[in-house]
């Protein structure tokens, strides 16, 4: 028998994005439904963010006890067990879990329903035995890994992020198709961990990111042992033995083959839309997600679209920046809108990539007076004092020194970026940065040290030695 439930809001999806919308409308005394088809937490605990990091963090374990011998501390050689590897990955998510889950959601006062979700009509949705007819609709369904149109690949056993945490076993040679953040990071982790690895990408590996600093990580994957082949495409896929796999590669028009023991798919991403029946509701949305206007609401008033579901940049960041943008809107009718160049992102590799505002190249392209500032860490006190001195920091200037974008390549840039964030979101200016007194010593100088290099210009300028010379007289 069918219920009619008629809540303040109804967010579809338990994402990051979803959970943060749902738990800040419950605080604020809204009456809230939450609807999840499969795991509470979404992909980033069961399958992207929490894993993926638990996982670099063993493989970066075993990657130190290689290379002591630089400070007078003996290379080992580590005996890996796998299988506790894969405990550990499991002990993480467990931990985190219960924040997640339906008991806490359901402390809180959101009606939590387990079922799929359909739009019935322009204000209802149907899950399970119960209609909702929300005063608004929150689309936050999330992502899942793309699978490229590769002949005998469905043949296969592949792996995606979502099952490749599963593994109780390591793999012999594990065949990565596609060399973005997911490749690269699982890529260098499992090459750490014993595995033999290949990175097939059709273009550039870590197109997406600034290409000097991309190269920092590239390089470093190289030098880790992994097998690193770009703008070369896998043509076709298929059994071999019992538990091998044969992949035939393209490259310029050559063909070659690789035999691997497993293959993971990280070619990408598409949002989960299927099965929403979204055309009965009058959104509209293609390919890359629900087509949605800057404060995040589509075609259909009643409903708003987040994080992947909205065709944003697939970062666990924006999607929480997104509920945070929804909630002022849907609870306090704010005209808030979205600013996508203040969110950053990370690539766990090592050195780790990191990048908030325009890159070189998105300045270069959008035309008008920039000014580009580097600092390596080559010339940062704390970085040799740990032997992390590859990489660097790269500052986009606009006119007056505002800040536009900043590239980081180094050890923990994920965590340095977060000051260039909030650099952006106050439109702050390189006179800002080059004023601010960071601890020594810390990495985090190098930002400071590339600011200042701005002003350098300004002790050339014989108006300036003049003056200098002026003030002499006065003692």
């Amino acid at each position: 028998m069918t219920t009619t439930i008629r809540p303040d809001i109804c967010v579809i999806g338990a994402g990051s994005g979803g959970l943060s919308v749902a738990a800040a409308a419950a605080t604020f005394g809204a009456s809230v439904v939450l609807i999840e088809r499969a795991k509470m937490g979404g992909d980033c605990l069961n399958h992207g963010c929490v894993p993926s990091k638990s996982l670099i963090a063993a493989a970066r374990q075993a990657h130190l006890m290689r290379h002591g011998a630089g400070f007078g501390i003996a290379n080992v050689e580590p005996e890996i067990d796998f299988g506790r590897v894969a405990a550990h990955v499991r002990s993480v998510i467990d931990a985190i879990e219960p924040n997640d889950s339906v008991a806490r959601f359901t402390a809180i006062g959101v009606k939590v329903i387990q079922a799929e979700a359909r739009f019935v009509d322009r204000r209802t949705v149907q899950a399970g035995d119960m209609l909702v007819r929300a005063r608004r609709f929150v689309v936050a369904t999330g992502s899942s890994a793309a699978i490229p149109p590769i002949a005998g690949l469905d043949a296969v056993p592949y792996l995606t992020n979502e099952t490749i945490f599963d593994l109780k076993r390591r793999p012999n040679h594990l065949l990565v198709i596609g060399g973005g953040p997911i490749g690269m990071e699982l890529g260098q982790a499992f090459r750490r961990l014993g595995s033999q690895v290949t990175i097939v990408e059709a273009t550039t590996c870590l197109a997406r990111e600034d290409a000097e600093i991309a190269d920092f990580a590239r390089r470093a994957v190289v030098r880790d042992g992994v097998d690193v082949r770009e703008r070369t495409q896998v043509s076709s896929i298929e059994l071999r033995g019992k538990t091998g796999l044969r992949a035939y590669l393209q490259r310029d028009g050559e063909v070659s083959a690789i035999d691997a023991s497993h293959v993971l798919v990280a070619a990408g991403r598409r949002p989960n839309l299927a099965g929403l029946d979204l055309d009965r509701a009058r959104i509209r949305h293609d390919r890359s997600g629900v087509t949605v206007d800057a404060g995040l609401c589509s075609s259909n008033s009643r409903v708003y679209a987040i994080g992947d579901a909205s065709g944003a940049p697939q970062l666990t960041s924006m999607a929480g920046y997104h509920a945070g943008i929804v909630v002022r809107r849907i609870l306090f009718r704010l005209n808030a809108k979205a600013d996508p160049a203040i969110v950053p992102r990370a690539t766990f590799t090592q050195p780790e990539l990191a990048q908030v505002g325009m890159t070189e190249a998105e300045a270069l392209e959008a035309g008008g007076k920039i000014s580009i500032l580097r600092w390596p860490l080559s010339e940062n006190d704390r970085a040799q004092a740990s032997l992390q001195t590859e990489g660097l920091i790269k500052l986009i200037a606009g006119p007056g020194g505002r800040i536009l974008g900043v590239s980081i390549a180094a050890e923990n840039a994920g965590e340095l970026i977060n000051l260039y964030a909030l650099a952006l979101s106050k439109r702050m200016t390189l006179r800002d940065l080059a004023g601010f007194v960071p601890a020594y010593p810390t990495t985090g100088e190098i930002g400071k040290r590339a600011a200042i290099t701005y002003f350098a210009a300004a002790t050339r300028k014989p108006s300036v030695r003049r003056l200098v010379r002026f003030l002499r007289i006065f003692g």
